[in-house]
């Protein structure tokens, strides 16, 4: 009973205060927007390109690799799907690191991890070595998947922060293209190189940037928090309102009891994490990672170039990315999850078209030209909404107190999801190359049912006012 008083404090601390001020008094204190806040998602973002490198180091090197150590497809096969069980580690221990750390420290703990990946892989002389970097890497990018949206949703101001947060989704798919490309002229050591350059810019600009204001507020470190906070909206902005109502929510937030994993299945927590675990689900069971993986497979398949239709779904995809991060802050979250979810649709149908032709013997002159139009469909449906939304609202959905073991179990979540799709891939062509489709195209028509009726429009609402709502 005493919990529940609590509660509807929180709700009416947070609301009442924020209906009764004018909008023009909320937002003036984000107006300019100070280059610290685009320097500070920079930074952030490149834990984001890390990201891209180490998911696209193993497509471009396979060839190299197998040759120099003399590796079976089997043992290539695992030096490849062994980054996804690092990020599944990484996953789950990405919220606490980030709670306990601090943001800053999350990606610091990140870097290094990437780092001694890399120099691991670099220095091999056999595949256990490979395999131990390769892990490593995983790891890191895991825990970046997490911490990246999440420290740009808590220093973004309302109006920007869609825009901001979906950066994190462009620099991945940009990374995941720039590998592809230089990987066909850099050695493979070399290439691991490269994937040094992103975090050496970041732990560079983590001794210039401050620690996320919110987390700041949430350890009680009101001095420092509200200095942050200056930093960011600029130093002549008046940050009290905002601060106040931050801290407001904050010690709110504290009156509850300290959350525990089960806990966040009551029912006060029950629609955030509905949500966010939700939309990872969408992402990830609606085929993207088997399609991503094995785009040359299906071209060969499918009778089409794979070295054309590769570069022009890398290029679609980067394009199609940074349209979405211009774009969100606009129409909103909602309608370009339900536009995605559509194409996803529709790039699914023209595929199960193109191999139910192809079985059956039937129009297989017309089969390149579908398989072609599903893919391309398929991935700007993605990247347009499906790609970086589940990010962004999970980023934005919890409240601080449950943010890290929330996040971390939506994120592991994504992570298993991605293993699962790509591993169960060729099975399921195997079975039915059309019947697989088929299958991915009901799984995005039920992400848009789910979409429809149980994700809330996040635009244009402060972290608290939305976090709030949610959690009543």
């Amino acid at each position: 009973m005493e919990f529940k008083v609590v509660e509807e404090g929180v709700q009416k601390g947070i609301r009442e205060p924020l209906v009764e001020k004018p909008d023009h008094q909320l937002v003036h204190a984000s107006k300019g927007h100070p280059w610290m806040l685009y320097f500070c998602t920079f930074v952030a973002v490149c834990g984001s390109y890390e990201f891209g490198t180490c998911a696209g180091y193993s497509s471009p090197t396979q060839d190299a690799i197998r040759k120099d150590f003399n590796l079976s497809l089997a043992e290539y096969s695992l030096f490849g799907s062994i980054l996804t069980f690092g990020a599944m580690v990484g996953a789950i221990t990405s919220g606490p690191i980030a709670d306990f750390l601090g943001r800053k420290g999350a990606m610091r703990v990140s870097s290094a991890f990437c780092v001694g990946g890399w120099l691991a892989i670099y220095f091999s002389q056999g595949p256990v070595p490979l395999d131990i970097g390769r892990l490593a890497t995983g790891y890191g990018m895991g825990v970046f998947s997490y911490v990246v949206p999440v420290f740009i949703a808590e220093i973004a101001p309302k109006e920007l922060r869609g825009t901001l947060t979906t950066l994190n989704q462009f620099m991945v798919v940009a990374a995941v293209s720039v590998a592809f490309t230089i990987g066909n002229v850099l050695s493979w050591r070399a290439l691991a190189l490269t994937g040094l350059i992103p975090t050496s810019v970041l732990l560079l600009g983590l001794f210039i940037i401050p620690e996320s204001p919110r987390w700041l507020a949430k350890r009680g470190r009101q001095k420092d928090f509200e200095a942050a906070l200056q930093i960011l909206r600029g130093k002549d902005a008046d940050i009290s309102e905002e601060a106040e109502e931050v801290q407001e929510y904050i010690t709110a937030l504290e009156q509850l009891p300290k959350s525990r994993l089960l806990e966040l299945f009551h029912r006060r927590y029950l629609r955030s994490v509905t949500i966010g675990i939700g939309l990872m689900v969408c992402q990830q069971f609606g085929g993207i990672n088997g399609i991503c993986f094995y785009t040359s497979s299906i071209f060969e398949l499918a009778g089409f170039s794979p070295a054309i239709g590769t570069i022009s779904y890398a290029c679609l995809q980067v394009v199609v990315t940074g349209l979405g991060a211009v774009l969100i802050d606009k129409t909103g979250r909602k309608p370009l999850l339900l536009l995605s979810g559509t194409g996803l649709v529709a790039g699914c149908a023209f595929l199960a078209v193109a191999f139910y032709l192809k079985v059956y013997e039937v129009g297989v002159a017309a089969v390149p030209a579908l398989a072609l139009i599903g893919i391309l469909v398929y991935i700007g449906s993605f990247s347009i909404g499906m790609g970086a939304i589940p990010w962004v609202v999970m980023s934005e959905i919890f409240p601080v107190n449950i943010k890290g073991q929330a996040g971390s179990l939506a994120t592991l979540t994504n992570w298993f999801g991605a293993w699962l799709c790509s591993y169960t891939f060729n099975f399921l062509m195997s079975w039915s190359s059309y019947g697989t489709f088929i299958l991915y195209a009901a799984i995005n028509a039920l992400a848009i049912s789910f979409i429809i009726f149980a994700v809330p429009e996040t635009k244009g609402k402060s972290l608290e006012q939305l976090q709030a709502a949610i959690n009543s």
